[in-house]
């Protein structure tokens, strides 16, 4: 069986991560894109995953776009993921979840504020690093996770939007 990826992140040994240059939220589709320097990430896992089409380079920057949705679901927070694996909450219905803030924490985080309410949970750079590289590992993670409990990334119930 594979590793949760939320256990392999926890047990990898990293250099510090890089800080994007930029963060730009896109409404429309829901994407929080992270802006890195392409010579910072020269020698990283980064350099090696963008032969293999993970990421996109403009110029000498690297672009990756992660969906809120994954974000969410994955949230850092003790509320998603407990105080332990064992203790994680499969976050279901998320699947139109959108941001209200993007907030900087010091120099290590951003803080998110989503639609459904939730605003705890600080993604470290870290975090958010491992996310763009493996975003597909962890999409296939959750995607069985729902499968297996039976759960739908859908809203249960009417959804209903302000515009």
């Amino acid at each position: 069986m594979n590793l949760d990826p939320r256990e392999r992140f926890d047990q990898l040994a990293r250099p510090p991560a890089p800080v994007p240059v930029h963060v730009h939220y896109h409404r429309g589709p829901r994407l929080v894109e992270l802006v890195y320097d392409a010579g910072e990430l020269r020698d990283t896992e980064a350099a090696r995953l963008e032969s293999q089409g993970v990421g996109e380079r403009r110029q000498e920057q690297l672009h990756y776009r992660l969906p809120v949705e994954l974000l969410r679901v994955f949230s850092p927070s003790a509320e998603v993921r407990g105080h332990s694996p064992d203790q994680a909450v499969l976050q279901t219905g998320k699947r139109d979840v959108s941001l209200l803030d993007i907030e900087s924490v010091g120099n290590y985080a951003l803080k998110l504020s989503f639609d459904d309410g939730h605003d705890s949970g600080l993604y470290t750079w870290a975090f958010l690093f491992e996310l763009a590289l493996h975003q597909e590992t962890w999409w296939r993670h959750y995607l069985k996770e729902l499968e297996d409990a039976g759960a739908s990334r859908v809203p249960p119930g009417i959804q209903i939007k302000q515009l």
